[in-house]
């Protein structure tokens, strides 16, 4: 088993109109991905500065928690087009508190 916890940060954009929909569609997804084991935390939200990004967080106990997930995760069909992503997969070795 990988020793690392997994975060995949960063954020796409849409049409700022269909944003909201974007982020409502992906609600089952996350409850689920909540009571998946090895979640530690997923988020897929609206930014509050810019209408047309949609932040995306996630918070894994392990690479395998991860894609044990991916394999029945099932997203939402596409509502519209994704303008531009970014997203990295970081393995976290080491963890503290941020103050």
């Amino acid at each position: 088993m990988n020793p690392y916890k997994v975060i995949i940060a960063g954020w796409f954009t849409v049409d700022p109109n269909k944003r909201d929909e974007v982020v409502k569609a992906h609600e089952d997804l996350v409850k689920r991905a909540r009571q998946a084991p090895g979640c530690l935390d997923l988020a897929i939200t609206a930014d509050p500065v810019d209408p047309s990004r949609v932040n995306n967080f996630e918070y894994w106990q392990s690479e395998e928690d991860l894609e044990s997930f991916r394999a029945v995760a099932n997203p939402p069909k596409q509502i519209t087009p994704i303008r531009s992503v970014e997203m990295q997969k970081h393995e976290i070795s080491k963890s503290g508190p941020p103050f």
